[in-house]
């Protein structure tokens, strides 16, 4: 690759959950929601898309805004919310955008020439007799997951299933359908896919429920599910032997909370909700997902990890700092507080909303506006006990470390080599209003290690970054 990579993947400025990755014509394409900056609800931005050469995952080119959300005939004003999209090349060889816009109970339909070209309205996924689907008695669609076939028959998955029961008006389901070629009009009625949270107790689904996130890919002749379940921090996935048959619960892909990995019991990541699913890119498999930032659910960023995949079977990914980067991280450079894929206070995690102990937490922020280039995206309030964690870096000859901060922090950063490893180094900071780099020796092994930077004092620091060399 011309370059490492880190998680996230994107420009510290961008914040796109939801990502759905497709591979068109040698490139890896995400397609996701676009949440803003300190944003006060979900995905306030119109879709733009990003790509990366197959060959060179750390080769991001931004596309542009591809979908507007004033462009769906209900929304002229703007005053609802693009929610989560899939896209596929149809039989017509054209792209095709499937998404729902916030709380509205249609699928809307664009489409465009190119993979990520300006998207045009079509129109809704409507019953035979031109009635849209979601309207009348219909259950409310969500999280639209569209599929194509070998034998060219298409595919739609919807459905939500959130496990507060207070919501008003909040339809429950899990769905499955066949569409005409035309790729608006229902074939087959939809029909119920995986239990959801009322029906799962007594199944193979009862610690995994149905939540939303619906994506199909076809592997090895078997059909995998690709959903969030209720617990909202974990992607996981079933299988069926055809697209509309009864799917097999298979396991956990990814907790944006590291939880299950490697047997981890523990929440080592702020929760909240996630979305993505599979890509097979370059002879190697991929989960999406994403993470929460700035201390609530309406700031998220796009990350990725290798899986490993048997030919059958998904394997549960952790979580990592160098997730398409191919290996571990080198042993020299600067690198920014921001990557750390955990973070975690004295009194362990929360999910990401605004609480009355926020002051105990740390949590990733920026300065500068919504999609500012270089906005500053820093770990702030790193209080006594608050650890930001690395996986990996290949540690072979560097000597010394820093860390970039500024603060009222009177105190120490304790460097180990695991959670619960040898202490590496150890660096005094003092308090300072600007950013300053405080330095110390680093001892440590040879070879792959993750690093746990562990404020200890008085006062908060906010984190930067820091230095190898």
């Amino acid at each position: 690759m011309k370059k490492q990579v880190f998680n996230p993947y994107l420009p510290s400025y961008e914040y796109i959950p939801d990502g759905e990755p497709r591979v068109f014509n040698g490139r890896l394409y995400i397609y996701g929601s676009h949440d803003k900056f300190n944003g006060d609800v979900y995905c306030q931005n119109d879709y733009v898309c990003w790509s990366a050469p197959e060959t060179d995952l750390s080769d991001w080119r931004y596309e542009g805004v591809i979908f507007k959300k004033t462009q769906d005939p209900r929304n002229a004003d703007g005053a609802h919310a693009l929610w989560a999209p899939d896209v596929c090349q149809g039989l017509d060889g054209k792209y095709y955008l499937y998404y729902c816009l916030d709380f509205l109970k249609e699928i809307g339909v664009a489409v465009c020439d190119t993979p990520a070209g300006e998207y045009q309205f079509l129109g809704f996924v409507r019953w035979p007799d031109g009635r849209a689907l979601g309207t009348g008695n219909d259950t409310r669609q969500f999280d639209p997951g569209i599929f194509i076939d070998d034998d060219q028959r298409i595919y739609l998955y919807s459905g939500n299933s959130p496990r507060y029961a207070h919501l008003p008006n909040v339809d429950k389901n899990s769905q499955k359908m066949e569409l005409e070629k035309d790729m608006l009009t229902v074939k087959s009625a939809p029909v119920e896919n995986l239990p959801i949270i009322t029906a799962a107790p007594g199944t193979e689904y009862a610690e995994h429920p149905f939540f939303e996130a619906s994506s199909v890919r076809k592997i090895n002749g078997k059909y995998y599910f690709i959903y969030s379940s209720t617990w909202m921090h974990e992607l996981c996935w079933a299988v069926a032997d055809t697209p509309l048959g009864d799917y097999r619960f298979g396991g956990v892909l990814v907790s944006n909370s590291d939880i299950g990995a490697n047997g981890n019991k523990e929440a080592l990541n702020y929760r909240g909700n996630t979305h993505g699913s599979v890509a097979f890119v370059n002879g190697k498999w991929y989960v999406f997902y994403h993470r929460q930032t700035n201390r609530h659910f309406f700031s998220r960023q796009a990350c990725a990890e290798e899986i490993k995949f048997d030919g059958e079977k998904f394997y549960q990914a952790e979580v990592t700092s160098c997730g398409l980067n191919g290996g571990p991280l080198k042993d020299n450079g600067t690198y920014e507080a921001r990557i750390a894929c955990h973070l975690y206070s004295k009194h362990g995690t929360t999910e990401s909303q605004p609480d009355q102990q926020n002051e105990m937490h740390p949590a990733f922020t920026q300065e500068g506006e919504d999609r500012e280039e270089n906005p500053n995206q820093y770990i702030n309030n790193m209080r006594d006990g608050a650890t930001a964690g690395y996986r990996y870096f290949d540690f072979q000859t560097a000597k010394q470390i820093s860390v970039m901060v500024r603060g009222s922090g009177n105190g120490k950063f304790v460097v180990k080599d695991e959670r619960f490893g040898n202490v590496v180094s150890e660096i005094k900071v003092e308090p300072c209003e600007q950013w300053k780099a405080f330095s110390s020796e680093l001892k440590i092994h040879s070879g792959k290690s993750p690093l746990y930077f562990t404020y200890e004092g008085d006062g908060a620091m906010d984190f930067k970054s820091f230095e190898l060399k």
